[in-house]
């Protein structure tokens, strides 16, 4: 079975973003902080969401 999700590209100021579906997030914890990393295949044609997880605390976390 395929599962398939459209998500609406919209404008925001000078860039075009969308949102990424719950429900790709299931395999990530809650507790931890990601990258989105968006892949193009140009030989396939297709794109590819990969997440990684953020290891060095960020600027935010430091002033906490």
């Amino acid at each position: 079975m395929a599962i398939e999700f459209r998500r609406k590209l919209y404008k925001r100021g000078s860039s075009f973003e969308t949102t990424i579906p719950k429900p790709m997030l299931f395999a990530l914890k809650q507790s931890k902080k990601y990258n989105v990393v968006f892949v193009y295949d140009d030989i396939a044609n297709k794109w590819f969401v990969k997440f990684e997880e953020l290891n060095k605390p960020s600027v935010e976390d430091k002033v906490k």
